[in-house]
């Protein structure tokens, strides 16, 4: 008798811790992100060189929600620094402009588990042109920062995205890059500099899962 009240507690201690486990691995995750961009844009070659990427930062938050065990949707909302660096030569002096766009990114990512610690991500994103502007340094300028009428650009952005978490407990490191599918410029001025130029963008990120 004892033996047998024995086993089944054991059996239904391990319903329970499989039960538990499994409550867990499907449960909503809700959390913060933010780390280091990288972006780049191509440029007119015919006015600008020497091309390279702007450093900046996002940070955002981001809601997991499970679709089984291995698998959930992940939208997120954030604000990215995008944009590029490029060097010039205007009246035998070098210069170098940053430009610089920052939007609001709507990501939305089909997340596979490789077990409880990793997952792999990829899904469309749209985004939304808050402001953009122009840092110029050397040349004839010196230093100066100008803000360009955010009407020169296209608004909506969209474009794909894909990347890898890895968690460690609820601490995240994660990787992801950002192609857009719509060029940035608007017009006809804006297009002789960027010409058909779309936003990639690297993102590291550092985050907290709530839960």
């Amino acid at each position: 008798m004892k033996t047998s009240i024995t086993t089944l507690a054991l059996a239904l201690l391990a319903v329970i811790g499989i039960f538990t486990t499994a409550q867990a691995q499907n449960r909503v995750r809700t959390g913060i992100k933010g780390g280091l961009s990288a972006s780049t844009l191509q440029f007119n070659e015919v006015d600008f060189s020497s091309r390279k990427e702007r450093i900046g930062f996002h940070a955002g938050v981001f809601t997991q929600i499970p679709v089984g065990s291995a698998f959930a949707i992940q939208p997120e909302l954030l604000f990215v620094n995008k944009g590029a660096s490029s060097g010039y030569r205007t009246l035998g002096q070098d210069s170098r402009a940053s430009f610089n766009l920052n939007y609001i990114d709507l990501p939305v990512l089909a997340t596979l588990k490789l077990g409880d610690a990793v997952e792999l991500q990829a899904g469309p994103y749209a985004s939304y042109l808050l402001n953009s502007g122009v840092k110029n340094t050397g040349g004839i300028l010196g230093t100066s920062v100008i803000n360009f009428n955010s009407d020169q650009f296209n608004r909506l952005d969209y474009g794909l995205a894909g990347g890898l978490n890895v968690y460690f407990g609820q601490v995240l490191l994660g990787l992801r890059y950002t192609q857009g599918l719509q060029r940035i410029a608007k017009t006809t001025a804006s297009q002789a500099v960027f010409s058909n130029a779309k936003n990639g963008v690297g993102l590291l990120s550092v985050g907290y899962s709530f839960n």
